[in-house]
C-alpha cells in the first residue's frame, strides 16, 4: 500500500480527512513510465485520474506535423480529471518526458472520496477549469503563429481566427456547463409511501445555476431543495455543483434545515473566493408526522395548496442568501400537512418570464395554476405550468433559467 504520509503531504490532498486519505491509499496503484512512453492516448476512453509523484510529462494535441504541446506537468500535478467527471474520449495525449512515477486512482475511489470530501470536488473542478483555459491559450497561440506565416492575408486571417476561436471557446464553456448542470439534476425520485413528486427545468440560452434536489433521509423523511446561484455561465455551474454537494453532505449530518443551511453558508465563504451567492429553500418533509420543517435563504416563496380547505398560501419564513456576507439570518418554520397537500418550489425564471410587451408572468399566475391543480398528477401540473409560461412568452426571449419541483403528500399523484 502507498505511504499514507506521502499522500497526505501532496498538494492535491491538502486538508483531506484521514479516512479519505486512507481509502485512497488502499486503492491507489503505482505506475512507472520511461521517456517517450505514452500514458494516455488521445481519443481513448478511461475514467482513471493520475497524480505525478516523480518525473515530468507533456500534454500534446494532434499527431505528426499537427502536434501541439499544450502543457508540461510535474510532481504534485494531476491529469485525467475530465475522465473522472464525464465518460468522454481523452482530449489529448500524455507521455513521459523522463522516468516518471504516477499514482493511479480508480473512478470508484475518486467518486467515493469526492462524495466524502466536497473540498476535493471543488479542487478537481478548479483544475479542470484551469486546464480548459490553458488549452485554449495554447491553441490560440498556435493559430496566431500559423497566421503570421501567411503574410499577404495576415490581418484578415488574424481577425477571422480570433473571432472563430473566441466563439468556439464560449460554445465549449457553455456546453460543458450545461452538461454539468443537467447531470447534477435528479432524473429519478425516491419511492416512498405517501409521497410523489415531479420536476422540470428549462435552461436559458446562457447556462445558469438553478437546481433542485430530492434527498432521501430515511424511510419516512425526505429533503427538498430549490436553489438559484447568482450570475451565469461556467462560474455559476461550478458554484452550483459545489453548493449541491455541500447541501447533500450536511443534510445527512443534521436533522433540521436551519443548521444545514448555516453550515453550507460557512463552507461557501471558506471555499469560494468568487463574489457569488445562492438563494436556497430547504425543507424536511416528515411523512409519518405530516409536517414540513423548512428554512428559506432569500429564495422565492414556495406555494402550499391544501385541497381539503381550498387554502393556497405562500411559505414566508425569512432568511438571507448564502455565501456573500459573513452574518446571515435564517428563520426555521414547521407547518402541518394534510393528505393531498401540494407544494410547489420554483426559481424566479418562471415568475420573471416576460411577454413580448414586457409584462412579467408573476406569482399570481403561478398561484392560480397551482390552486387549480385539482386531481392532476404532479407531472401534469409541471407540464401545465411550463406550457402556460411558454404561451405567455409567445416567442419572447427567455433571459433566465427556469426550474420547478412539485410535491404531493400522498402517493396518488
Amino acid at each position: 500500500m502507498v505511504d499514507i504520509e506521502m499522500l497526505r503531504n501532496l498538494p492535491f490532498l491538502e486538508g483531506a480527512s484521514s479516512d479519505v486519505v486512507e481509502q485512497l491509499a488502499e486503492g491507489v496503484v503505482e505506475r512507472s513510465f520511461q521517456p517517450d512512453q505514452v500514458i494516455l492516448e488521445e481519443g481513448s476512453t478511461g475514467r482513471e485520474m493520475y497524480l505525478i509523484v516523480e518525473g515530468q510529462v507533456e500534454v500534446v494535441k494532434g499527431r505528426g506535423a499537427e502536434e501541439v504541446v499544450l502543457a508540461r506537468r510535474g510532481p504534485g500535478d494531476v491529469f485525467g480529471e475530465m475522465g473522472s467527471i464525464e465518460a468522454t474520449p481523452r482530449f489529448a495525449t500524455v507521455r513521459a518526458l523522463e522516468p516518471t512515477c504516477l499514482l493511479e486512482f480508480s473512478e470508484h475511489d475518486m467518486r467515493s472520496a469526492l462524495t466524502k470530501q466536497p473540498q476535493l470536488l471543488y479542487r478537481t473542478i478548479q483544475v479542470l477549469s484551469a486546464r480548459l483555459r490553458e488549452s485554449d491559450q495554447h491553441m490560440i497561440a498556435d493559430l496566431q503563429r500559423k497566421n503570421q506565416e501567411l503574410a499577404r492575408a495576415y490581418r484578415e486571417l488574424q481577425e477571422a481566427q480570433v473571432a472563430l476561436v473566441e466563439k468556439e471557446r464560449l460554445e465549449r464553456e457553455l456546453e460543458l456547463a450545461r452538461e454539468l448542470q443537467q447531470s447534477i439534476l435528479p432524473h429519478e425520485f425516491p419511492h416512498l409511501p405517501g409521497f410523489s413528486c415531479a420536476a422540470r427545468s428549462r435552461p436559458a440560452r446562457q447556462v445558469g445555476g438553478d437546481f433542485y434536489d430530492v434527498i432521501p433521509l430515511s424511510k419516512e423523511r425526505v429533503g427538498l431543495v430549490m436553489a438559484d446561484v447568482s450570475d451565469k455561465g461556467m462560474a455559476a455551474a461550478l458554484f452550483m455543483a459545489l453548493t449541491r454537494s455541500l447541501i447533500r453532505a450536511e443534510a445527512r449530518r443534521r436533522s433540521s434545515p436551519r443548521p444545514v443551511l448555516l453550515c453550507v453558508h460557512r463552507l461557501l465563504l471558506e471555499m469560494s473566493q468568487a463574489s457569488m451567492f445562492v438563494t436556497v429553500f430547504y425543507g424536511v418533509l416528515d411523512l409519518a408526522q405530516g409536517t414540513l420543517c423548512y428554512a428559506r435563504a432569500g429564495h422565492d416563496r414556495p406555494l402550499l395548496f391544501s385541497p381539503s380547505t381550498g387554502e393556497c398560501r405562500f411559505l414566508t419564513a425569512k432568511g438571507t442568501a448564502l455565501g456573500l456576507i459573513e452574518e446571515v439570518s435564517l428563520e426555521e418554520v414547521s407547518v402541518d400537512l394534510g393528505p393531498g397537500d401540494l407544494l410547489a418550489l420554483y426559481t424566479d425564471g418562471i415568475t420573471d418570464a416576460n411577454s413580448p410587451a414586457g409584462e412579467f408572468f408573476g406569482v399570481e399566475r403561478l398561484r392560480e395554476a397551482v390552486c387549480a391543480a385539482g386531481g392532476q398528477s404532479v407531472q401534469d401540473l409541471c407540464d401545465l405550468i411550463f406550457k402556460r409560461v411558454e404561451q405567455f412568452q409567445a416567442g419572447a426571449v427567455q433571459y433566465d433559467d427556469m426550474a420547478l419541483l412539485v410535491v404531493r403528500t400522498n402517493a396518488g399523484g
